[in-house]
């Protein structure tokens, strides 16, 4: 009779460990992630085309509110990235329409999160481009609100689905030892490719920084996608960025 995998007999994998396995995988998406930023941010400083259409975007930002990051959002975070695994036909739990709904619901609602987290920011710190100012909103931003609140607060949403919705189930999961277990290798995995973007981003105008953060987290959600589709071995669960 066979028995268990030599695999599953090894003492588990801690959990700074199994982070920086998930930050070292994600190193060549996070560069071109980082590519597609600061080809936008190089945009609007050094191509007066671009920086004309970044103006017109930028002023419909001001106009729109909220409006602009609950859609925005909701689409990039929620439901485009939901296509995508609706049509990789994962061997896991299944994408239904049930989960679209519930994934743009929740990424709408974070993109007030983080609309209003970037708003904080520029009141306490400012709206200037200097290293100091930079630095020190990507320290409050990725050291102080992802590991509080963004990373565990999203990482529930997709326990919570993959899940099938069960409270219980979930409950059974939150124990004393989640967040060294399931938080703490996502936060490292969302550092090593965010530190970076969130300074690109904060390097832009304030009107401007929720649309790069949209067109970074887009792509990230599709490459968390892309991997999570793939036989391998599972990687940290999908975390928050900002």
């Amino acid at each position: 009779m066979p028995t268990a995998a030599p695999a599953l007999l090894l003492p588990p994998e801690p959990p700074w460990k199994a982070g920086l396995r998930g930050a070292r995988a994600n190193l060549l998406p996070g560069l071109a992630l980082w590519t597609v930023a600061a080809a936008a941010v190089a945009s609007y400083y050094f191509w007066p085309a671009a920086h004309a259409a970044f103006e017109q975007l930028a002023r419909f930002r001001e106009r729109s509110g909220f409006f602009y990051a609950i859609v925005a959002t909701g689409l990039c975070g929620g439901f485009i990235p939901f296509l995508y695994l609706r049509a990789q036909k994962n061997p896991g739990v299944p994408y239904v329409w049930r989960d679209a709904a519930f994934l743009t619901l929740v990424w709408a609602y974070k993109g007030i999160e983080v609309d209003l987290v970037y708003r904080g920011l520029a009141l306490l710190l400012g709206t200037g481009h200097n290293p100091g100012t930079l630095l020190g909103k990507m320290f409050l931003d990725q050291f102080v609100y992802c590991p509080i609140w963004a990373v565990p607060s999203t990482l529930l949403v997709y326990v919570l689905r993959e899940a099938r919705y069960d409270w219980a189930v979930v409950g059974r999961r939150l124990d004393r030892r989640f967040y060294p277990r399931e938080v703490l290798p996502a936060l490292l995995a969302n550092l090593g490719v965010w530190v970076p973007a969130v300074l690109l981003i904060y390097s832009l105008p304030s009107p401007l920084q929720l649309p790069l953060f949209n067109v970074v987290l887009c792509f990230w959600t599709l490459i968390l996608a892309h991997v999570a589709a793939q036989p391998a071995t599972p990687s940290p669960a999908p975390s928050m960025p900002s």
